[in-house]
C-alpha cells in the first residue's frame, strides 16, 4: 500500500488516525539506543465524516505534514488480515500467488482488492512446510477514497497501515531479548490481541468488547466481558504455543485505558498462566515534549496514532 515519495522529509514519522469522534496526529522521532522514540508533538480535532477533510487540512498547516514521511490507519472494518500457506515461488511472484489463493476467501472479486504481504519468520529447525504469511486485503475503493480525502487536504500520504502493525511497533519497545510479548489493546471498535516476537507480528485477534463497554460499571456484565476476555486470550497464547514452539511469551501488557482496569488485570492474573502488566507510555516513549500525554485517558487516545508513527520503514506494508 505505499506510496512514493521523492523530496527528503524530516526524520519519523507524522500519523493520522480517524476516530469515532475526531481526528488524531502525532509526530514520533526514533533515536539512536538507549534513548526512547521521542513524541514531538500530538493534536486531536473533533469533527464528523462531513467535516474530515477540512479539519485534516487544518492539522497538516499545524503539523506541516508537507515536510513529512505521513501515514494512516484503516478501520477494523476496512481491511481483512488473513493467514495463509506462504507459496513456494520467487519473491517477485509473491504477490500473484498470494492474490490467486485469496480469490475464494473474499466475499468481492480478487480484482477489486488491494493486497500486501507480512511475512510470518519460522524458527530455525521448523519445517519449512509451516510457513504461513499473513495476507492483508482491502477493497481498491477504500484505499482509492482514503487516498482522495488526503490528497484534497494537501497531506503526502506515503502509506497506509492497519492497526495490527501499529501496536506491534509498540509491542517490540517491550520485547525481552528471546522472549514473545502479548499486547490487548481497547478502543472505540473492540479489543486488539498481538503477540510478537522478535519485531515481528505472529498472531493478532480482534475481541468484540470496545473500551466504552470494558469500563461499564455493572459488576456482573464487566466479571461476563473479563471471562469472555480471558477465555480468548488463553485460546490465542495455547494456539502461539501449538504453533510456535520457538516463542515463549514472557508476559502480556495491557495497553492504557481511560478508567479503572484494576478488576480486568486481577482477573487476568488469576486466570492466565503469564505475568500481566498496565502499560505506561512513559516507560517506553520519552513524553518531555508532549506533557498532555502523561494520562492514561490521553494516552490511550493516542496509542494506536503513537504505534503508527513509530513505523519501520523496512517492515513495509
Amino acid at each position: 500500500m505505499p506510496l512514493f515519495a521523492k523530496s527528503r522529509k524530516l526524520p519519523g514519522w507524522l500519523a493520522f488516525t480517524m476516530q469515532k469522534d475526531g481526528l488524531c496526529t502525532a509526530y514520533v522521532k526514533r533515536l539512536p539506543p538507549p534513548s526512547l522514540p521521542k513524541v514531538e508533538a500530538v493534536g486531536f480535532q473533533t469533527c464528523d465524516g462531513a467535516s474530515r477533510v477540512s479539519v485534516l487540512e487544518k492539522l497538516a498547516k499545524d503539523f506541516q505534514a508537507s515536510r513529512h514521511e505521513c501515514t494512516t490507519l484503516l478501520a477494523s472494518a476496512e481491511y481483512q488480515l488473513l493467514s495463509v500457506d506462504a507459496p513456494n515461488v520467487p519473491p517477485d511472484e509473491l504477490k500473484t500467488a498470494i492474490r490467486w489463493r485469496l480469490k475464494d476467501m473474499l466475499d468481492y472479486h480478487i480484482d477489486d482488492a488491494t493486497i500486501d504481504v507480512l511475512d510470518v519468520p519460522v524458527g530455525k529447525n521448523a519445517p519449512a512446510r509451516s510457513h504461513s504469511m499473513y495476507a492483508v486485503t482491502a477493497r481498491n475503493q477504500v484505499i482509492e477514497l482514503r487516498q482522495a480525502m488526503f490528497s484534497e487536504a494537501k497531506i503526502p500520504l506515503k502509506v497506509i497501515d492497519i492497526p495490527e502493525m501499529a501496536q506491534r511497533n509498540i509491542s517490540a519497545l517491550l520485547e525481552a531479548e528471546g522472549r514473545g510479548l502479548a499486547m490487548l489493546s481497547f478502543d472505540g471498535d473492540g479489543g486488539l490481541l498481538t503477540v510478537t516476537f522478535g519485531g515481528d507480528l505472529y498472531l493478532s485477534r480482534w475481541i468484540d468488547i470496545s473500551v466504552e463497554q470494558l469500563l461499564q460499571p455493572d459488576a456482573s456484565e464487566q466479571n461476563a466481558r473479563h471471562e469472555r476476555i480471558t477465555l480468548e486470550l488463553q485460546r490465542s497464547l495455547d494456539h502461539v504455543d501449538r504453533q510456535y514452539h520457538f516463542i515463549t511469551v514472557a508476559k502480556l501488557v495491557l495497553a492504557p485505558v481511560p478508567g479503572d482496569i484494576s478488576g480486568l488485570r486481577d482477573y487476568l492474573v488469576s486466570n492466565l498462566y503469564v505475568p500481566v502488566e498496565v502499560l505506561r507510555l512513559e516507560d517506553v516513549l520519552d513524553l518531555s515534549a508532549v506533557p498532555e500525554l502523561r494520562d492514561a485517558a490521553s494516552q490511550q487516545r493516542y496509542f494506536m496514532t503513537l504505534g503508527a508513527a513509530l513505523r519501520h520503514e523496512e517492515k513495509a506494508l
